[in-house]
């Protein structure tokens, strides 16, 4: 993984000696905003702004179905990074297209040249300012969701005011256990910390599966942030979480109502070609060498995505 200390990179892994065999995340550093008016000093236009993402990153992958369902794809430019992630950190295959750049951690010191912290997707970066506005998954799609609107598509509004305390009650308790859950349980170095994230992941899980036999989104029948938040995690968890990080309960394909509301996600217009699971699986088994360290990538599971759903 890597970080940035005074500008200058150093590869080192997360440090679960000070937490007692726990995984902590570092707080996203990079957090201004687009607004519509201009009013925070990042003002929404088309072609100011682009995107650093990773295909296989769930956090990334939020703002790639956010681009996708308000249809921004002409508004704001993306670059993906190569899937594996060692001792440089993300890469790019090819050098990016607006600096010429190799490594993220280039685009974080052009932001700031004596940045310290991890390097991560994703990146909201700003062409006219030459800077990063934001790199906080979570306020990125609420950008996408609402600032842009004069330039997408017909789309909802994922989240609606009166939504909005049920909302983010859901994303606090999904977000700790589910979405980071599987990190907690995937990164621990001691087993009560593993237990103990196992556990909550799918108490998490459990109570989802009833949630979800009561109606057709997490919300009722209006799908909302929420949905998007928890999907980009449900989409990874067989394919690699349920083996790669040791979430090995139950799958997704075991609950009902989960796989069925997963299916039904992925199945509405423009979302699918967000998901490569190609390289989620090459980078989850082939970047995390403490994890696996021959770096061999499984040739499973099938995962029938397409299938009908049933939930209309």
């Amino acid at each position: 993984m890597g970080l940035l200390v005074e500008g200058v990179w150093q590869d080192k892994w997360y440090d679960t000696r000070k937490t007692g065999g726990a995984f902590l995340r570092q707080e996203s550093r990079f957090r201004d905003r687009v607004t519509a008016d201009g009013s925070s000093g990042f003002k929404a236009e088309a072609g100011r702004y682009h995107l650093y993402v990773s295909l296989a990153c769930p956090w990334a992958h939020r703002t790639l179905v956010f681009r996708a369902l308000k249809q921004l794809d002409a508004v704001i430019g993306v670059t993906a990074v190569a899937p594996l992630m060692l001792e440089e950190g993300w890469v790019f295959a090819e050098p990016e297209p607006l600096y010429g750049k190799q490594r993220l951690h280039e685009i974080y010191t052009l932001a700031d040249p004596h940045y310290t912290g991890r390097v991560t997707v994703p990146v909201l970066w700003d062409k006219q300012r030459r800077t990063i506005v934001n790199n906080e998954s979570a306020e990125i799609i609420r950008m996408l969701n609402r600032e842009f609107d004069e330039f997408a598509g017909p789309a909802p509004d994922y989240y609606p005011a009166d939504l909005a305390g049920e909302i983010d009650a859901l994303n606090a308790r999904i977000y700790d256990t589910v979405n980071n859950g599987v990190y907690k349980a995937g990164f621990a170095t001691e087993q009560e910390k593993y237990e103990t994230a196992v556990r909550a992941l799918f108490a998490t899980l459990d109570e989802l599966e009833i949630r979800l036999g009561r109606g057709r989104y997490l919300c009722g029948d209006r799908i909302t942030e929420a949905d998007w938040r928890l999907f980009t995690t449900l989409v990874r968890f067989d394919a690699v979480y349920h083996g790669h990080f040791k979430c090995n309960v139950r799958r997704i394909v075991d609950y009902p109502n989960l796989w069925a509301y997963l299916r039904d996600l992925y199945q509405l217009p423009r979302v699918a070609a967000t998901v490569d699971l190609d390289q989620i699986k090459r980078h989850y088994y082939g970047s995390h060498r403490t994890i696996n360290p021959t770096g061999i990538v499984p040739l499973g599971p099938a995962l029938v995505l397409m299938a009908p759903h049933g939930r209309g």
